[in-house]
């Protein structure tokens, strides 16, 4: 892309000037806002965005164009100014209506909602950490597509942030592996302006952040003049440089700034930091910085200057020429990039899964689903070739490994990557190299650890984005480790996240679907859950459609009068159950539950055929039992985890917890007993369907269970 000639510093301050008035009238029109950081990095982003970025504003989607990064997501107005004055489809009368309902201004830039955004920030930390994916995915798809004298995939990732984001701990995860893995297109320009909303950072934030980084294998360029665009423009320009060395690496880029920059009283200080300036500031800073043009105008040589439309156009309309000619040599991977990057999956999965599941539903040995898994993955992957896999340090546990998979590294393509131990970071890394594009990231740990990661998981929902999260280990059936490492509450926790599809899976026809629906998924993450323990096989190769519908009758008898739901290690407890009363002559109805997000998503008539209302339930899981309210209602029966485990063998804590098939079979019984006491004492009275001894007419109902 080529860029203009550098303006003189005296323009250029100009340029810097006319964003921090946007974000100062933005702010204060909404009083509402962070004004500091867009005020203290005005200069910075006049650098980067008007002599190296490379963008197309009329395309904010090309493949190839440069990412950026606003890990310090408050300070958004900055990010807004950017868009609306290079040429975005971001109109003034939105930054007008920054934070306010249903603008494309919120107050935390957000994908897929304001044109020219690339990541949802807000949380610190977790937009440095997607930069860090999106520069792996960048290196990962060079290594695979590029040919001698066609590099197609080339671009740099760079990222703005603040002294909280390094303060949060996902930073050293995510900084930690990218000098590990040398991802020298990854530049980072660090806004250390010493304050943040307590006040002088000093106080509670010493490291010594340069060497920290040099630490971890980056290339550090300290103590540039932030308000100093030469100095920074030679700092990005030596960024670039090294990052074509053999030994390239992620370049740090140390700005000292002032928070506030041309705010005469309250520069330097915390209460610029998050809140309006207020009219008289205002007023003062317009006379400080000579800006004279009424709030929301930018005066028109200003204005064509930063204009980026032409020149993006320009350099993807080249980056296309050369990409034609990749394809004239290279047709085949060609198309498979633009596939890939589109998101789209390869037709040959969709004609072949149908026999692929039916082999897999012909296994019937017993096995722990996370094994199941591994299965799954064994013969989904050569129908995937964007798999991304990885593990948190336990490949060998969560299974997360293929047949022909390779170990990526350093300076070697693969398509399984070993995290280390960080969960966050990982998480959170996985996030950017979906929102890059090119690869469907899946990382595992174990369910517990979930906790770790939680925030990068809500902000995969929240961004509608696919990646997978196997989670093993997911009950007491893990056993010995004990309630260190026991998921009690943590399923259910994750199932009320919004947007996430968790998923259960009883065995490995369950576990095959699961894979496969998740791979589907276009709109949002998925988790699963899986067993250490081995567990029965339960289904058959008809009932792949029914699992695909989250919940499902597994097993039915004829006038069954108790419903017993379950899923994963448990559902084999659920069938043992139902014979043991079976044999009493109590007939019953089995549900399989895999998935409940996407049960609940079902029509309404489908959920009360599966769970009718007029019949009590029992609601079976080693997990805490409050979620299963809203299925089994005020009078029916959930068996649980009320409490943390204890180590011991698998066995022998279902006993002394009373996750056992006898508990529901006393459970089923006495809701049956109810059901007919009920019945006969409403015998011929009207609104019987409704009275107290109708047990399925509660089931709606948000109040306490009762526990077997």
């Amino acid at each position: 892309m080529t860029h203009p000639t550098p303006p003189t510093p005296e323009f250029a301050r100009q340029m810097a000037n006319a964003i921090r008035m946007l974000a100062v009238d933005a702010v204060e029109k909404a009083r509402s806002g962070h004004p500091g950081a867009p005020m203290g990095m005005a200069d910075i982003a006049e650098v980067l965005w008007n002599r190296h970025l490379r963008h197309n504003p009329v395309n904010p989607h090309w493949p190839e164009r440069d990412r950026f990064v606003l890990s310090n997501g408050h300070g958004s107005m900055l990010l807004y100014a950017l868009l609306h004055l290079t040429g975005y489809n971001l109109p003034m009368s939105e930054l007008k209506n920054f934070r306010q309902l249903h603008s494309q201004t919120p107050g935390h830039p957000e994908v897929g909602l304001t044109p020219g955004v690339e990541t949802t920030t807000g949380p610190l930390g977790q937009g440095l950490a997607n930069a860090v994916g999106m520069a792996l995915a960048e290196k990962l798809l060079a290594s695979e597509f590029n040919r001698p004298e066609h590099a197609i995939v080339d671009h740099f990732t760079y990222v703005f942030m603040g002294d909280g984001c390094l303060m949060e701990g996902i930073s050293h995860e995510a900084c930690s592996l990218a000098g590990t893995l040398r991802l020298s297109k990854l530049v980072a320009l660090y806004d250390d302006n010493g304050i943040s909303i307590d006040g002088h950072v000093e106080a509670w934030f010493t490291d010594d952040t340069p060497r920290r980084f040099e630490a971890y294998g980056w290339h550090v360029i300290p103590d540039v003049d932030g308000h100093e665009p030469a100095a920074v423009d030679a700092a990005i320009r030596a960024a670039k440089a090294q990052a074509g060395q053999l030994d390239g690496k992620p370049t740090l880029i140390c700005c000292k700034t002032v928070i506030g920059m041309g705010s005469p009283n309250k520069a330097g200080t915390h209460d610029v930091h998050g809140a309006a300036l207020g009219a008289a500031e205002v007023a003062a800073t317009r006379e400080a910085l000579g800006w004279s043009a009424p709030p929301f105008e930018i005066p028109a040589d200003i204005a064509t200057a930063w204009n980026a439309v032409e020149r993006g156009q320009t350099a993807e309309k080249v980056w296309r020429l050369r990409f034609e000619a990749y394809r004239k040599r290279y047709p085949l991977e060609a198309a498979e990039f633009e596939r890939r990057m589109a998101g789209d999956l390869l037709p040959a999965l969709a004609e072949q899964l149908p026999e692929l599941l039916a082999g897999i539903a012909a296994q019937r040995a017993a096995l722990a689903t996370r094994k199941a898994s591994q299965n799954a993955l064994d013969v989904l992957a050569p129908l995937l070739p964007e798999f991304f896999g990885g593990s948190a340090d336990l490949t060998s546990s969560n299974l997360t490994n293929f047949k022909g998979c390779v170990k990526a590294g350093r300076d070697a393509w693969g398509n399984h990557l070993s995290y280390g131990v960080r969960e966050f970071g990982m998480a959170a890394v996985m996030n950017g190299i979906a929102l890059h594009g090119g690869y469907l990231p899946y990382g595992g740990t174990f369910l517990t650890f979930s906790d770790y990661s939680r925030n990068a998981i809500r902000m995969a929902a929240l961004m509608k984005l696919r990646v997978i999260h196997v989670f093993t280990h997911d009950s007491i059936g893990l056993g010995e480790d004990g309630p260190t490492h026991q998921s009690v509450e943590h399923i259910p926790s994750l199932r009320i996240i919004p947007n996430l599809d968790v998923w259960r899976p009883a065995d490995g026809l369950e576990t095959a679907v699961a894979w496969a629906s998740a791979v589907a998924r276009q709109g949002g993450p998925s988790a699963l859950c899986l067993s250490r323990q081995n567990v029965a096989c339960l289904t058959d190769a008809g009932m792949v459609a029914s699992i695909r519908r989250g919940g499902y009758v597994l097993s039915d008898m004829a006038a069954a009068q108790v419903v017993i739901v379950s899923t994963g290690s448990e559902l084999e407890l659920a069938m043992q159950a139902q014979a043991m009363l079976a044999a009493e002559g109590l007939a019953t109805r089995v549900v399989s539950m895999p998935c409940t997000n996407l049960f609940d998503r079902q029509t309404e008539a489908y959920r009360e055929a599966v769970l009718p209302m007029s019949l009590p339930a029992v609601a079976i899981e080693a997990a805490q039992p409050d979620f299963w309210r809203k299925y089994v209602g005020r009078s029916g029966v959930v068996v649980g985890m009320a409490g943390f485990g204890e180590s011991a063998p698998a066995r022998d804590l279902y006993s002394h917890f009373g996750i056992t098939a006898q508990r529901v079979v006393e459970a089923a019984r006495t809701l049956a007993q109810r059901r007919k006491a009920g019945s006969a004492g409403s015998a011929g009275s009207a609104g019987s369907a409704g009275s107290a001894g109708s047990a399925g007419a509660a089931r709606a109902e948000t109040s306490v269970h009762e526990t077997a």
